[in-house]
């Protein structure tokens, strides 16, 4: 005894040791106890649809287990108790034909079986229907059939019987559940006729079959054929069967079977190209398949006048090969501008082919270019656009998909325009999904493409949302005008355009806007204030994102709350297409605002919240401003009436001009050389100068020059008691006094006014001064003030030598920084100049007027004493200006007061 054993027997006995009165059993499993036993009437054996009454017995009674039944582990519900050791259960319309009884005892601790029985139910044989009877002219047997019927559930036998027509029985045969029987045709007279019956009896009743008969030359069928070879080709829609038969197969058409998989024979498609070759369509790629065929001969002479066909050949089986795509790919473009040398950018869209119309793999696509298609351009096979260069003038563009078995046809590019609108959008309706949008469109008036000539090809639809991203686009057939667009997100904005595309090239497009499903605002928009006055107030806000719209705008709501103890709270709604900025009515006081937006789907979320105070009123600023214009206006007038204020600003504006600008020009009007000329005076001798000379040139002597150019001396000084002025006149050598009648002859000075003319100039000049108010603090401002540099005491020193005049002295009296002495005379002056500049010393020639009166009037503590000499060389020089001073003409008033 080994180990194995051992254990097993230990197995054997914990098994069978008893716990609460019986033995461990397996999960699952019930105790069995055949101490009953059951009783089915009418019996086990039923007709299937009856009603059955199954009584359970046990040999005791038992009061503490109940008596149940169980159909097919079913419980039966219908049950009386006969007595203490029987129950009778009632079973209704039973239809399976194989059925378990089990009757229990059964308490609230366990539940044994004590009996059990099997239950089958049938059905009588129906009559056997359509009997046929078969042969080949080379066979030795006449097969014979017929159907069955219905199934019986039960052993069915099947008597045949074969006679002559006299009655005379010749064969009388039995089989089994069977629907085929073989005759030998040895057994009959082919030239006679012999009538069969065939019989059927089970358990429950029998049948019989209409009377056969049976005649060898009409029973005849073509021989059974053979399927020699498959072929597929290059198509692997289509096999082709080459078959033969060993008999004629004139007249005899072929009939097909196939099927896939082990799978139910279906009839094929099949068609006869040539004798001996059927062609079955309806394949599938890559697929393998069964084939068998049978052939058919024309009707006979018999009653039924039915078509004879052979049995059916042996399968044979075979694999369709792969497939090209046989259809055009869906292409689109989309066209750029023009670029340097003249070429285009076209980037070409495609969609790849349907996997239903090829097999294999896509291997790669190919752009042809040109009608003759000589150029390409190969495009990966996991790409679905491309762009490229082309020239402006190209208008032939195709494309195809190249697969392991095969290449599509060429898909042609659209690239030209009709110049023509195209159809109009008519309506953008979302769906309920919320995922897709239909859209339709029709042709306006008689501007279909058929009315002028052209013939349409097809209709392409693309989208995009907003924010612009990938462009979407779908290809639509010419007798459509509505589609769905599918694949679309709720609360995205798209933007969606139709072009028509007809044999001249495509539409203009027709566009619109569309969301698939509206969804609430994510935000609420921006706002601002841009004014807050008392019990109004204008605010602007700005357009929301496009992506946070999530739908169209139909109108804004803007919340007003007061921020005092009232806390009133407002709301105003506005329609989403309302101008701005916005003025609204509000409350008092201060304010804090917030602004919502709403599409269809709702009002979305509010916005930033924002507080405004109302403008106060800028009494006190105005208050303020008009002081300071008002003190500005005083302050200008009050300058303007100054004599003082003016002279200074006057000689400020002077100092920091260029020098051009406040030169002292001569007046022409004081030329006797113009003078002489307006009086036709001049002289008879000509000159080809520009000014002629008017007198000749002498040349004196030193000593007659002092005689005609004598220097004078004039001391300018005032006492404290009150203004004095000394006036000397040009005198000689010898002390006498030289007047205008001895000036004239000295010498010609065209520039030296007379002195009626600076009587004139000085007289208005007084008349100017008296209009303005004369005030102490003013006559100070004109003694001490900027002019007091120009007013020293003057002296004029005539005993110079030499006399000499430079147009730069000349200039020099325009600038009184300098130390210079002055000498005015009654209506005219002699002026010299003394300076230095850059510390060189130059002497300016003194001027000798034509009057004979010196007119000074300055105080001698206001004004220090200064030199001016001045020498005039002999010869004429006309750009010498007469200089004047409205300060020493006051003081020369003064002196006359």
């Amino acid at each position: 005894m080994n180990l194995s054993s051992t254990l097993w027997r230990l197995i054997i006995i914990l098994l069978s040791f008893p716990i609460e009165r019986g033995p461990l059993l397996p999960a699952g499993c019930q105790r069995f106890n055949a101490s009953g036993y059951l009783t089915v009437k009418p019996a086990p054996l039923f007709l299937i649809g009856s009603n059955l009454t199954v009584y359970c017995r046990i040999p005791t009674c038992r009061r503490s287990f109940t008596i149940s039944l169980q159909l097919n582990s079913e419980t039966v519900a219908s049950r009386k108790k006969v007595n203490c050791t029987t129950m009778m259960f009632s079973l209704f319309n039973v239809q399976e034909p194989n059925s378990i009884l089990r009757c229990k005892l059964m308490n609230d601790q366990q539940s044994t079986v004590v009996a059990g029985l099997d239950l089958h139910g049938g059905l009588p044989p129906d009559k056997p229907e359509n009997v046929l009877c078969e042969m080949s002219r080379s066979s030795d047997f006449i097969t014979c059939s017929w159907e069955r019927g219905q199934e019986t559930h039960l052993h069915t036998t099947y008597n045949i019987s074969l006679s002559r027509e006299n009655g005379t029985q010749m064969l009388l045969d039995q089989i089994q559940d069977a629907a085929e029987i073989t005759i030998s045709r040895a057994k009959l007279d082919e030239n006679n006729t012999h009538q069969l019956n065939i019989a059927a009896y089970n358990h429950f009743g029998s049948s019989r079959s209409d009377p056969f008969s049976l005649c060898v030359k009409d029973i005849v069928i073509p021989e059974t054929p053979r399927i020699m070879q498959i072929e597929f080709g290059h198509n692997s829609k289509a096999a082709l069967l080459q078959w033969k038969t060993s008999g004629s197969s004139e007249s005899l058409r072929s009939d097909v079977r196939l099927r896939t998989d082990n799978g139910s024979w279906e009839v094929g498609e099949g068609t006869e190209p040539t004798e001996g070759l059927i062609q079955v369509d309806g394949l599938r790629p890559l697929t393998d398949y069964e084939f068998k065929m049978r052939t058919c001969s024309s009707p006979g002479s018999n009653s039924s006048k039915r078509s004879f066909c052979s049995k059916w050949s042996t399968s044979v089986g075979g694999k369709s090969p792969g497939k090209g795509p046989s259809q055009q790919m869906h292409v689109w473009r989309m066209l750029g501008g023009l670029g340097a040398g003249g070429l285009r950018v076209v980037t070409v869209l495609w969609k790849p082919p349907s996997p239903d119309d090829y097999s294999g793999a896509v291997q790669n696509y190919k752009i042809f270019l040109g009608n003759d298609r000589k150029q390409e351009v190969t495009c990966p096979a996991a790409s679905s656009r491309y762009s490229l260069q082309v020239p402006a003038e190209l208008r032939a563009l195709s494309i195809s998909a190249v697969t392991s078995y095969g290449t599509s046809p060429p898909a042609d590019v659209p690239l030209g325009r009709s110049g023509d609108f195209g159809p109009i959008l008519r309506e953008l309706a979302p769906a309920a999904n919320g995922s897709s949008v239909l859209v339709s469109w029709s042709w306006p008036g008689s501007r279909h493409p058929s009315t002028s000539g052209e013939e349409p090809l097809h209709y392409v639809l693309e989208w995009t949302s907003v924010p612009v991203a990938e462009l979407q686009w779908q290809k639509v057939a010419k007798d459509q005008n509505s589609t769905f667009i599918r694949g679309l997100s709720a609360g995205v904005r798209y933007n969606v355009s139709l072009y028509a595309v007809t044999t001249r090239g495509v539409s203009a497009p027709s566009s619109a806007l569309v969301y698939s499903k509206e969804q609430k605002p994510a935000s609420g928009p921006s706002m601002s204030v841009l004014v807050h006055e008392s019990g109004r107030i204008r605010i602007q806000w700005d357009e929301l994102p496009v992506v946070k719209q999530k739908g169209f705008i139909t109108n804004y709501t803007i919340y007003l709350q007061t921020l005092d103890s009232s806390n009133t709270k407002l709301s105003v709604t506005v329609p989403g297409s309302s101008p701005r900025p916005l003025w609204l009515d509000c409350p008092e006081g201060a304010l804090a605002l917030q602004l919502t937006a709403s599409t269809s789907a709702g009002e979305g979320q509010r916005g930033k919240r924002i507080c405004s105070q109302p403008e106060r009123p800028a009494v006190g600023l105005l208050i303020v401003a008009a002081f300071i214009v008002t003190l500005f206006i005083a302050i200008i007038a009050n300058l303007m009436c100054w004599r003082c204020a003016r002279q200074r600003i006057k000689q400020k504006c002077v100092s920091w001009g260029p020098a051009w600008l406040h030169e002292n020009l001569p007046k022409l009007g004081n030329s006797n050389a113009i003078r002489l000329l307006e009086y036709g005076s001049e002289p008879s001798f000509s000159s080809t100068h520009s000014d002629p000379p008017l007198s000749p040139i002498s040349v004196i002597s030193q000593e007659e020059r002092d005689d005609v150019y004598p220097t004078v001396h004039v001391d300018v000084s005032h006492g404290g008691s009150g203004p004095t002025a000394e006036t000397p006149l040009l005198t000689s050598d010898s002390g006498t006094v030289l007047g205008d009648s001895l000036l004239e002859h000295v010498s010609y000075k065209p520039q030296i006014a007379t002195s009626a003319q600076l009587g004139e100039e000085w007289k208005e000049t007084e008349d100017e001064q008296r209009d303005v108010p004369s005030y102490g603090e003013e006559d100070k401002c004109v003694s001490g003030g900027l002019l007091g540099a120009f007013l020293p005491s003057a002296e004029v020193d005539f005993s110079d030598p030499p006399l000499g005049l430079t147009l730069s002295s000349v200039g020099g009296l325009l600038w009184p920084k300098t130390p210079e002495t002055t000498s005015f005379l009654n209506g005219g002056f002699l002026l010299g100049r003394r300076g230095t500049e850059n510390e060189v010393e130059a002497d300016s020639p003194p001027l000798d007027l034509q009057q004979g009166e010196i007119m000074t009037a300055d105080t001698e503590d206001t004004l220090s004493q200064r030199t001016v000499e001045a020498t005039l060389t002999d010869g004429y020089f006309p750009q010498a200006a007469a200089v004047s001073s409205t300060t020493l003409w006051d003081a020369q008033r003064q002196q006359g007061r």
